[in-house]
């Protein structure tokens, strides 16, 4: 929603201002099919030689995430740590064995199966259950599982990151692109050197929409596309990492009410549940 709002303010300004000024919008109107048709092609193009298969599909779901709200509220965050508490709440009363079938199954845990928002997501669902069943095993440390815990947000970091990166490129590209349709355009005005100085001016106009174009596009739009996308990475981080911060403090002793208080501590102050609601939901899921 705030995208569309974000853009037709800074269209609205951009074209307002010009016409309000007695800017003539027909000239803008003829070339924009054309000058969109090729600094459109030769952007895509680019970006397919740029991208590898999964870079591409990963960008443009990126992008249709752009115009969705965020999933990562409060209440999402309340189940993930209310969903933890009740693993490590058993585990703690009947042993780490008692959690092995929730963890090998986790679609048919009444564990996760309680809190269907965040236990029927694959990403986090995976998250949890494979580092639960390094704890089951118990072959390894509480070092040993931080370092792999963060080597795999490092890496999800990473992957998550390549949508933004290509789109980032993308607005950089746009202003050349402007620039080569306007040469472009130049050059056939260059070859109609005996028109009437009224449609020389014309042409000359058609070709500069094309510089105006790609500056607008790279500027209004490819750049805050991949700023919002990269807040969005930054957001999906976050909820791994409460994970991990939770996670490592049962293993390190703590009762599982305790761990959850590390866990609410990492997350974002605009979506981070206060002690008391927390408290509270943890209790009123039992």
């Amino acid at each position: 929603m705030f995208v569309i709002i974000g853009w037709v303010v800074a269209l609205g300004a951009v074209f307002g201002v010009f016409i309000a000024h007695g800017g003539n919008m027909g000239p803008i109107i003829a070339a924009l099919p054309w000058e969109m048709a090729q600094i459109g092609g030769a952007t895509l193009g680019a970006f397919l030689v740029n991208n590898q298969m999964p870079v591409i599909k990963s960008t443009l779901a990126g992008m249709g995430a752009c115009f969705k709200g965020s999933k990562y509220t409060k209440a999402r965050y309340m189940d993930l740590l209310a969903l933890l508490y009740d693993i490590l709440q058993k585990a703690r009363k009947e042993g780490l064995m008692a959690i092995e079938s929730d963890v090998e199954d986790p679609h048919s845990s009444p564990l996760f199966q309680k809190y269907p928002g965040v236990g029927n997501d694959h990403h986090v669902t995976e998250f949890v259950t494979d580092y639960l069943r390094m704890m089951v095993s118990g072959n390894l440390n509480a070092h040993e599982i931080e370092s792999l815990m963060d080597n795999e947000i490092d890496t999800h970091h990473h992957e998550a990151h390549a949508p933004v990166g290509a789109i980032q490129r993308v607005a950089g590209g746009l202003p050349a692109f402007g620039i080569v349709a306007a040469v472009l355009g130049v050059i056939k005005t260059m070859g109609s050197v005996g028109q009437p100085p009224a449609v020389l001016g014309a042409m000359i106009g058609s070709a500069l929409v094309g510089t105006f174009l790609g500056i607008l596009l790279a500027y209004a739009v490819a750049e805050p596309l991949a700023g919002l996308l990269e807040q969005k990475v930054e957001e999906s981080g976050k909820e791994l990492i409460c994970v991990k911060t939770t996670l490592l403090a049962s293993m390190q002793g703590y009762a599982p009410q305790v761990a959850i208080e590390f866990g609410r501590k990492v997350l974002l102050s605009t979506a981070r549940p206060t002690f008391s609601e927390l408290e509270k939901h943890v209790k009123g899921q039992k």
